[in-house]
C-alpha cells in the first residue's frame, strides 16, 4: 500500500469509506449482517483507515466500525478513525457534545481525524466549530483535524482559525468530476501540504464504458474501477476513501493502491 506522509502523519492511500454502512441518513437494522460482513472483509484485507461520520445511519455506522474492531480482536492503535461533525453542531457546546457522542459510539478515548463535514450553516460560524475543535485537540481526544466539502475560501479561513495544521478536505473528486479542480483546491492543497481526500470516487454513470479506462484495465488485467482509482492515488496529495459491501470488491479496491500507471496513461486519463 502507498502512503502519504504530512506533518508526521503518514495515511494510505486508499482508505474505507462508510456511507450506507448500517443504513443512510436512518439506521437500517436489516444492513447490520452485510455491513458487518463488509467491515470485517475490509480489516482481513488489510485497510487501516476506516472514515464515518455522526450522520451516517445516525450514528450507527459508527457503533458498527467498534463492533466489528471489537469481534476482529482489531488493537486501537492500529486503525485511524476519522470521524465527521454535522454543520448543525459547530456551535461551540453542540459540537463539543457531537465529539463526545461519536467517542462513544466508536468506544474509543480519541479520534484520529475529526472534521467540519460540511460549510457552516443554520447560523453557526467557523469561528466558534475552531474554538471547540482547538479545545477537542488540547485534551487529547481529537489527534488531527480537517474539513470537508470546502471551496478554497473556506478552506483558507479553516488554516488561520485552527491551532494545529489542517490536514485534510475531504471532497467529491473522480474522473469526471474536476470541480474542485476547476476551483484551485487541488492545487492549494498540494502546495500548502494538506491531503485531498476523494469520496465517492469510483461513483460514476460510464465506468465500465469508458474507452480509456477499459483499454487500460486490459493491459494491468485490472477492472475499469482499480484504474479509476489508481489514475486518483497517482497524483500527489491525493488520497481516496472507496466503500463496498462486497468482499471482491473491497479487495480489488485496495490492490489498486499496487496499480502503477505510466505518465502516458495518467496523461490519457487526466486529458480524457
Amino acid at each position: 500500500m502507498e502512503h502519504e506522509t504530512i506533518n508526521n502523519l503518514t495515511l494510505p492511500k486508499i482508505g474505507f469509506g462508510t456511507w450506507q454502512i448500517g443504513g443512510g441518513s436512518t439506521p437500517d437494522p436489516t444492513l447490520d449482517s452485510v455491513s458487518m460482513t463488509a467491515l470485517r472483509s475490509a480489516l482481513e484485507t488489510g485497510y487501516t483507515h476506516f472514515d464515518t461520520a455522526e450522520v451516517y445511519a445516525d450514528g450507527h455506522s459508527e457503533e458498527l466500525i467498534s463492533r466489528a474492531l471489537r469481534e476482529t480482536k482489531t488493537p486501537r492503535e492500529n486503525i485511524f478513525l476519522t470521524s465527521k461533525v454535522d454543520p448543525a453542531h459547530l456551535r461551540y457546546n453542540d459540537l463539543l457534545k457531537a465529539c463526545e457522542g461519536s467517542l462513544r459510539r466508536l468506544n474509543t478515548e480519541y479520534l484520529d481525524l475529526y472534521l467540519i463535514h460540511w460549510p457552516p450553516r443554520f447560523g453557526t460560524n467557523l469561528d466558534d466549530a475552531f474554538r471547540a475543535l482547538n479545545k477537542l485537540v488540547q485534551e487529547g481526544k481529537v489527534k488531527h483535524l480537517g474539513v470537508s466539502n470546502f471551496d478554497l475560501k473556506l478552506l483558507k479561513r479553516s488554516q488561520e482559525l485552527s491551532e494545529t495544521p489542517i490536514v485534510t478536505n475531504q471532497v467529491p473528486y473522480r474522473i469526471p468530476d474536476r470541480s474542485y479542480v476547476k476551483n484551485g483546491v487541488l492545487e492549494y492543497c498540494q502546495q500548502n501540504d494538506i491531503l485531498l481526500t476523494a469520496y465517492s470516487p469510483v461513483k460514476f454513470r460510464g465506468v465500465k464504458d469508458n474507452e480509456a479506462l477499459v483499454k487500460i484495465a486490459k493491459s494491468h488485467s485490472a477492472t475499469p474501477f482499480q484504474i479509476a482509482l489508481a489514475w486518483l492515488i497517482s497524483q500527489p496529495r491525493v488520497i481516496t476513501i472507496p466503500m463496498s459491501f462486497n468482499p471482491k470488491h473491497i479487495k480489488e479496491n485496495f490492490d489498486a493502491a499496487d496499480i502503477k500507471l505510466s505518465r502516458r496513461e495518467i496523461e490519457e486519463l487526466t486529458n480524457g
